[in-house]
């Protein structure tokens, strides 16, 4: 009886001590990491097209500026997370010239547009029928967020959802 007793503790502690070292060293849910990507340091691949609430973006309009690209998706719970974040992002950084642009990722319009309403998007995101412009970016999977410089170059990737803390840093550091 004590053997089984100090078995099943000394698997219990392996069990916490192996849960432990995995928390302390994974990356932060919270914040999305830098990925390479072969769009890095060249032109931003044109992105244009239908918004959400109607009319037109275009990429191209916005040269000067450093634009943010959210591929994001109604059924994608990490972009749930972020919605809030990007709002925020987009209510702050409306002063600064920065732009935010949602892209539309393998979603339907009723969906994406119920998730546009029900999260208050403050910034604008267009359709991606057929998933043209996500195959132009090399998009997989939302969310992924690009940032395009102030020259129409993509300055920075990143994988997972962002919070709005994450965005305005790397945005000054891309504008310096």
């Amino acid at each position: 009886m004590k053997r089984t007793v100090l078995v099943s503790a000394l698997v219990a502690l392996v069990g916490i001590a192996a849960l432990s070292l995995l928390l302390a060293t994974r990356h932060p849910v919270s914040e999305a990491s830098s990925a390479p990507s072969p769009l890095l340091g060249r032109s931003a691949p044109t992105l244009r097209g239908t918004q959400l609430g109607g009319g037109q973006f275009n990429l191209a309009g916005h040269r000067g500026h450093v634009v943010v690209v959210n591929f994001w998706a109604s059924w994608c719970a990490p972009c749930v997370g972020e919605a809030p974040e990007l709002s925020t992002f987009s209510w702050q950084a409306r002063s600064s010239g920065a732009q935010l642009v949602g892209v539309v990722f393998n979603d339907s319009l009723a969906s994406a547009k119920r998730f546009a309403a029900h999260y208050g998007s403050l910034y604008p995101s267009i359709v991606d029928p057929g998933g043209q412009l996500a195959n132009a970016y090399g998009v997989t999977s939302p969310p992924t967020t690009f940032v395009i410089d102030r020259h129409g170059r993509v300055a920075v990737t990143l994988l997972g959802p962002v919070s709005a803390a994450q965005l305005s840093a790397v945005v000054a550091k891309v504008r310096s």
